[in-house]
């Protein structure tokens, strides 16, 4: 069995490989809508649950996919699987894709853009699980997470209190992302781009799919709502 030292050496390694990897890419991002069709029919939730048993970790992955102009339900689909890679603080995304990628592939209907319950642009790297899972699924991406993920200690700026207001989160002259109210009285979320979207349009998008339920886009939380039956199903908790 590995000792604390010993783990974290590994993990020392690993987190050098996964920052080359990543930084590699940043150059192939591209902030623009050429992939998206002129009519979105299908769009696409993803989410993840976790939970540990007799020492190892596990995941529920679910990919709901949605009508984009009826909202109706078109596809669900999960996989379980264990998980081996350890979570390392700012690269969430190599934790998740394997079994991301799995669950991708058991999708029927050809989706148009797939929505990702975390960061993609608005991350140390400009590189979420939004922005760096594009590139394994040749798909456009919308991150969308709950809660912020501070940068180089940069806060974001409160939107007003009216739904659709937004605030620009804007890092060293850049801007990484949203903080969207989408409904009065209710505490933001955080939009950026995955990939091969713009900022404006991945905003659009998930304001178009906010119901009265709820502050997150219709496919991220209903694929939430999945992941957490799921998981109670098999752990009971």
């Amino acid at each position: 069995m590995k000792d604390m030292n010993e783990s974290l050496m590994e993990n020392k390694v690993l987190e050098e490989q996964y920052d080359e990897i990543q930084r590699n890419l940043i150059d192939k991002i591209e902030l623009n809508d050429k992939l998206l069709p002129k009519e979105i029919q299908f769009i696409s939730g993803v989410d993840l649950a976790y939970w540990k048993d007799k020492d190892i970790d596990y995941a529920v992955c679910c990919i709901v996919t949605i009508n984009y102009a009826t909202k109706d339900v078109v596809e669900i689909r999960s996989m379980i699987d264990s998980i081996d890679v350890d979570y390392i603080p700012g690269y969430l995304s190599f934790r998740e894709l394997p079994l991301i990628l799995k669950t991708f592939k058991l999708l029927k209907s050809k989706t148009d853009i797939l929505i990702f319950d975390g960061n993609g642009y608005l991350h140390y790297r400009n590189m979420g699980v939004a922005t760096h899972a594009s590139f394994y699924l040749n798909k456009p991406t919308i991150g969308v997470a709950k809660s912020y993920l501070k940068i180089d200690n940069v806060d974001y700026t409160m939107p007003e209190d009216q739904d659709g207001a937004y605030s620009d989160i804007v890092i060293k002259g850049k801007v990484y992302g949203r903080a969207v109210r989408t409904h009065k009285g209710i505490k933001p979320i955080f939009v950026s781009c995955g990939n091969w979207v713009t900022l404006d349009t991945a905003t659009d998008i998930v304001l178009s799919l906010v119901d009265d339920d709820s502050r997150q886009p219709l496919p991220t939380r209903l694929a939430d709502i999945e992941t957490r039956r799921q998981r109670k199903i098999i752990t009971g908790t």
